[in-house]
């Protein structure tokens, strides 16, 4: 009887023994799940914040260019920016104003030097741009003259659209009020003259005076206008401005 009761007892804490151990094997072979902080979390990239433009300042004219030894037309000048957050290049969109055509600069520092026309007004921003990320973010634009040989008074900037602003689309009406904004290094401009119509370079004037604005222009639901505004000032100087264009919803 003392021997059964031995063999029982020896048997029953073997089987406890190996419990444990199975329980102890089970934990090392099924280890938690990670809490995170791993290689394959996703890696957030923040979109870059826009400059702030330095130089050429603002409706200025620009005269620290190097004049080109081998063309007296052109000169560098150098486009200053300060540095943006989240950004790891940048892009410089430098528009001539007589010609509308723009040129394209890529930089990966604050600053880049461009040869330019003497004697042109310009208008410039900067784009910047992040590695990661489609995101990107425009500066202020900037308008500027670069200066040129014996320019005594310069022309006024072209005018741009306030209202209806370009390419859009205005609720239906019969009359719009056309509104534009126009500067000049010499402040001394004096007059706009308004030309209107459904043709895509209009030729017919509506109206000339000292004003910003023209009221009460009539206009048909449906179609489509372009117009354009020349600016005069004191000597005789004149720009042009792009050709704006709106619908009439």
């Amino acid at each position: 009887m003392k021997l059964n009761n031995f063999l029982y007892l020896s048997i029953l804490s073997c089987a406890l023994i190996l419990t444990g151990c199975s329980s102890s094997s089970s934990d090392d072979d099924n280890p938690p799940p990670p809490t995170g902080g791993g290689d394959d979390d996703p890696v957030v990239v923040l979109a870059p914040s826009a400059a702030t433009l330095v130089f050429p300042e603002d409706v200025t004219e620009c005269n620290t260019g190097v004049v080109d030894p081998n063309d007296e037309t052109k000169s560098t000048v150098t486009f200053e920016w300060n540095i943006s957050e989240n950004t790891d290049r940048y892009t410089v969109t430098l528009t001539n104003l007589n010609t509308n055509s723009s040129t394209f600069v890529n930089s990966n520092t604050n600053e880049v030097d461009i040869l330019i026309d003497r004697g042109t007004p310009y208008s410039w921003f900067v784009t910047s741009r992040a590695n990661g990320t489609s995101e990107s973010a425009d500066s202020q634009v900037f308008r500027f003259f670069n200066e040129g040989p014996g320019v005594e008074n310069y022309a006024p900037f072209p005018a741009e659209a306030v209202a209806p602003s370009r390419g859009a689309t205005i609720a239906t009406t019969t009359m719009v009020t056309l509104e534009w904004t126009a500067s000049d290094i010499d402040d001394d401009i004096v007059s706009f003259e308004v030309f209107f119509g459904t043709e895509a370079d209009p030729v017919t004037s509506i109206g000339s005076g000292e004003t910003t604005s023209l009221e009460a222009v009539p206009v048909t639901s449906g179609t489509t206008y372009f117009w354009t505004v020349v600016t005069t000032d004191s000597t005789g100087n004149t720009s042009t401005s792009e050709i704006f264009q709106f619908k009439v919803g």
